[in-house]
């Protein structure tokens, strides 16, 4: 949990959106510029992820997870020392992608698969509950260290987080089971059951999945990052702004919970239907300069929770309907369009705020992608069966 909290998953996403602002006026740079960093950062993570996935299959999680919370701390806290360079801006944002990516639930949640089967969903839901501490905590500290001491002094004190907690907490208790302790239903003859990589690209349900998390994830990844600036055209304040990012992590550890206990019960496709679907609700309400700040809370607490299924699913679909034979690689390709397209999202958000002077355009095509995404898991079918399974 705290390592998915201090990765390179929630830390850029939690922090971007207070730094729009001033690097806009120190700069003169764009918003969807500025955003364009992050998206840099997205689309190298997105296209690493099926690597790292393998390098986990084969070297295991702790090897690769907390080598990669070293490089994520020290490469994000030298973002405080660039100049006003692009390029430097650019550079740095790729080599977060290239050495964090192993930080990320594409590792961390192997672990997990590993450890559980029957309570499998509510375990992958209180392991991503991490996101949700970091959304809860990382947006105050962000506020605080830029009135303390700018912008440039945000990066190192966020950085903090994976240099001075969870990397010593994963040196000292993080492992993975050993054979005995693995569940018997994931395991046979021995060894893990599941299909292979080329078994997996060759299902239709597989490129569902795929396409289902990308319409998502190009729905929710830049209403997150720019919430600090949708909320400001409702007439909230920066400081309200660390509250609602706040809230959404409460919304976030919300989705993930009751998200994980519903997929031990209830078919995921059936959980996913409202759960993505309400979201579109929430930014239809976004849209406009109403200031009835009630509606922007309920609307920001309504995005958070779909973002904490998501995140949920990817990694319980993975692992149902592919086995864990190759999981790593299986989840990272999965991973993928996550990546990617929460990455592309928030330069879109950003250009049309330019060009148009609100996100209203982009918030009403949300709608559609959240509906979209949702309805296209209903065509998944049943969970398949590998290998023989035997009680725990």
């Amino acid at each position: 949990m705290l390592g998915v909290m201090c990765g390179a998953s929630p830390l850029p996403f939690n922090t971007i959106g207070f730094v729009l602002g001033p690097l806009h006026d120190e700069f003169g740079w764009s918003f969807a510029t500025i955003s364009a960093g992050v998206t840099t950062f997205g689309i190298t993570a997105g296209l690493l992820a099926p690597i790292i996935g393998a390098a986990v299959d084969r070297f295991g999680v702790r090897r690769i997870a907390l080598g990669s919370l070293l490089a994520f701390a020290l490469v994000f806290a030298a973002i405080g020392l660039i100049p006003g360079s692009l390029v430097a801006w650019f550079g740095l944002w790729f080599l977060i992608g290239l050495v964090g990516m192993g930080s990320t639930p594409v590792t961390w949640s192997r672990a997990i698969n590993m450890w559980f089967y029957r309570s499998r969903g509510l375990a992958l839901g209180l392991l991503l509950v991490g996101t949700s501490l970091a959304a809860l905590i990382v947006p105050k500290v962000a506020v605080w260290a830029i009135a303390t001491w700018g912008w440039r002094g945000m990066y190192p004190v966020v950085a903090l987080f994976p240099l001075l907690l969870a990397l010593p907490l994963g040196l000292a208790w993080f492992r993975e089971p050993t054979a005995a302790e693995t569940p018997a239903e994931i395991t046979a003859s021995g060894g893990l059951v599941g299909v292979t990589f080329a078994e997996a690209a060759k299902d239709r349900r597989f490129w569902t999945i795929w396409i289902s998390i990308a319409l998502v994830a190009l729905a929710y990844g830049g209403a997150h990052i720019h919430m600090p600036e949708i909320i400001k055209q409702h007439g909230l304040t920066a400081a309200d702004g660390a509250g609602i990012m706040g809230m959404i992590g409460i919304a976030l550890l919300s989705g993930r919970i009751v998200t994980g206990w519903l997929l031990d019960r209830i078919w995921a496709p059936f959980v996913c239907l409202p759960i993505l679907s309400i979201p579109a609700l929430a930014c239809w309400w976004l849209m406009g300069n109403g200031t009835d700040q009630t509606m922007v809370w309920v609307s920001a607490f309504l995005l958070g929770f779909a973002a904490g299924a998501e995140s949920d699913l990817i990694a319980y679909l993975a692992s149902r309907y592919f086995g864990m034979a190759n999981y790593g690689k299986i989840y990272g390709m999965l991973y993928m369009p996550f990546g990617i397209f929460s990455a592309i999202s928030p330069v879109l958000y950003g250009r049309i705020r330019d060009t148009t002077g609100s996100y209203d355009q982009m918030l009403m095509g949300a709608t559609f992608l959240f509906v979209a995404g949702a309805l296209l898991l209903l065509t998944l079918g049943r969970y398949p069966v590998f290998g023989a399974r035997e009680a725990a």
